[in-house]
């Protein structure tokens, strides 16, 4: 689930239309492990070096839960998600779920979100909202105490569009957050491995930068 991080074979939603999850007739869990040259969350970079990471994930019936870790620029990004989502007749498919991204070290503070996810042939849409916890105050090289920043809300939205092995995404944050960025990736399989490339173009308001990764990952049946 939270392997289209690193194949971003769709890009995110993210955790986006990788909530809107067909339902099964049994349960199923399964790992994966992963590693991307650079580390890019909505636009936003996480490392300027590689990151690798490993994930969990139990489904059944349409429901999903599962955690993710992966190396960011100064300790660990640990998720935790649950949600439920279902497709119709019709093809359109509809998904809802939370989301908690828990950081160790002194790389971030908490995120907490709900996640709302749309799809429909080669379109998924992604709306989620969320509560930044602020940062603590802290002393600076003259040993004078630095203000932390408060508790933050925002809201992101993403529109994602496959083609093949293509996907491109666009995405925005809003509220206490903003900033834009586009995603073009390519995806495929190689050996049994998860291959992709993409590249990144963050507004002025996040990286205001371009880059380019390189992912490879594996998923395993438990």
């Amino acid at each position: 689930m939270k392997m289209f991080k690193l194949t971003a074979i769709t890009a995110t939603l993210l955790a986006a239309s990788s909530f809107s999850q067909v339902a099964s007739a049994e349960g199923s869990l399964s790992a994966n492990i992963g590693y991307v040259s650079e580390y890019h969350f909505r636009g936003i970079q996480q490392t300027g070096a590689g990151s690798t990471s490993a994930g969990l994930d139990y489904e059944n019936g349409g429901f999903y839960v599962g955690t993710w870790a992966a190396d960011v620029a100064e300790g660990l990004e640990v998720d935790f998600y649950a949600g439920y989502g279902f497709e119709f007749d019709s093809g359109i498919a509809l998904g809802a779920g939370v989301t908690s991204y828990q950081y160790t070290g002194d790389f971030d503070s908490a995120y907490n979100e709900i996640n709302l996810s749309a799809g429909y042939e080669m379109f998924s849409f992604e709306y989620s909202v969320g509560t930044w916890d602020g940062s603590d105050d802290y002393f600076d090289e003259d040993d004078m105490v630095v203000e932390g920043d408060p508790e933050a809300d925002y809201s992101f939205i993403g529109l994602s569009l496959e083609f093949g092995s293509f996907s491109g995404t666009i995405g925005s944050w809003g509220k206490d957050f903003e900033g834009e960025y586009f995603e073009l990736a390519y995806g495929t399989e190689i050996g049994g491995f998860d291959v992709g490339v993409g590249v990144i173009v963050s507004g002025s308001d996040l990286d205001d930068d371009e880059a380019m990764y390189f992912s490879l990952s594996k998923s395993f049946d438990l």
